[in-house]
């Protein structure tokens, strides 16, 4: 029903700034709740961030708060996620979801995926 596709990943030095994109397909992207995850190796995936319907409201990690900034454009079916102040920590695949059914952002869970899109932060 919805397909995620994530770009903008890639190597950067710690400090610097990266700026990944989600493309979604559809007429209906405007009812999703969207968010962002991520999963390093050896590791859980873990919540980044989220933003509602309007794009109004947003929430994140404490680990990327004051760092990473989400948003959405609903006439373009688009969600970004723009990082910047990256540390070698933030190293990990990073997943476009959308929650169809969730009425807050402070329950997110997923039921679509993108297939991912590396971010690598070196020292």
């Amino acid at each position: 029903q919805v397909q995620l596709v994530e770009s903008g990943g890639g190597l950067v030095q710690a400090g610097g700034s990266l700026r990944l994109s989600c493309a979604a397909s559809g007429r209906t992207f405007s009812i999703y709740v969207m968010g962002w995850f991520r999963q390093a190796p050896g590791k859980e995936r873990e919540f980044v961030a989220a933003v509602n319907r309007s794009g109004g409201s947003t929430r994140y990690a404490d680990s990327v708060k004051g760092r990473f900034t989400i948003s959405r454009d609903n006439a373009g079916n688009t969600m970004n996620l723009q990082m910047n102040s990256l540390k070698p920590e933030d190293t990990a695949v990073y997943y476009c979801a959308a929650d169809p059914t969730s009425r807050s952002i402070t329950t997110l869970n997923p039921s679509y995926w993108g297939q991912g899109t590396q971010v690598t932060v070196s020292s």
